[in-house]
């Protein structure tokens, strides 16, 4: 939904131009790499995506948002059904923002208004009076959201291990070490370990938990129980699984898939 810049009922200036959109996507579709001038607020409502810049790859789950700076590269994944709201906003707004990508907790008032944008714009006639009393609004609810827990995982520069982390984004269960990744990509293991740590901040080892914790939020998402999740990520026990899941994500696996609102 395109909306035409609106005016202030008392006549200041006009307000920036904003996007709305609306997505489903089924499990495995894509969206390529590419970027906008405007920038974006990608908000999860329903199932678990995966958004990724070429610095780092955020897991999305309801009531998750991730906030993209205007020409920011990104590509898209949907790692279950899901269902997304997509907000834009021009350059001469989205400065007043954040200048890097963020993620974010949207609360049930940002995307009650996110929602009606969408609903306006659906109209044969768009009230752009009702839109001149959201858009503030929504700005400041926006400018007010804190960052929230995500899966979050940040993607090193140096080809050889960009091309293991794509892989290993690809399957998740790969148990592969280090020595046989370096095999394949001419690089010995310490060498990998050492460029990982400076490149990502993070050890292999806990970067592959991230990924792991990636896929157990799909499972989650697909009503997979605990017990089962548990096993397949190699933890002794369902509790074990839970307090890792709690001390990375900051909730139980039931709360944090939650739709918000």
């Amino acid at each position: 939904m395109v909306l035409n810049k609106p005016r202030l009922a008392d006549d200041s200036p006009a307000l920036p131009l904003l996007t709305t959109r609306e997505m489903h996507y089924h499990a495995g579709r894509e969206e390529r790499w590419h970027a906008h001038e405007v920038a974006q607020l990608v908000l999860c409502l329903q199932g678990v995506m995966r958004v990724q810049t070429h610095t780092a790859s955020w897991t999305l789950t309801p009531g998750r948002a991730l906030w993209l700076p205007g020409t920011v590269p990104h590509a898209l994944t949907a790692l279950s059904d899901i269902r997304s709201l997509s907000l834009y906003l021009e350059p001469v707004v989205a400065r007043a923002f954040w200048p890097e990508a963020r993620s974010m907790m949207i609360s049930p008032l940002l995307q009650a208004l996110m929602q009606t944008l969408v609903e306006i714009g659906l109209q044969p006639h768009p009230d752009l009076q009702r839109v001149e009393l959201v858009t503030p609004l929504l700005l400041d609810e926006l400018r007010r959201a804190p960052e929230g827990p995500v899966c979050v995982l940040p993607l090193p520069a140096d080809r050889r291990l960009m091309n293991i982390c794509q892989q290993l984004l690809q399957s998740p269960a790969s148990s592969d070490t280090l020595e046989e990744w370096g095999s394949r990509v001419g690089a010995s293991s310490r060498t990998l370990a050492r460029l990982f740590r400076d490149q990502t901040g993070i050890t292999f080892t806990q970067w592959r938990q991230q990924l792991r914790l990636s896929e157990a939020l799909v499972q989650l998402a697909q009503g997979q129980p605990v017990l089962r999740i548990a096993s397949q990520l190699g933890y002794q026990s369902p509790s074990a699984f839970i307090s890792m899941f709690r001390r990375s994500l900051g909730d139980t696996p039931q709360r944090f898939l939650r739709i918000s609102g």
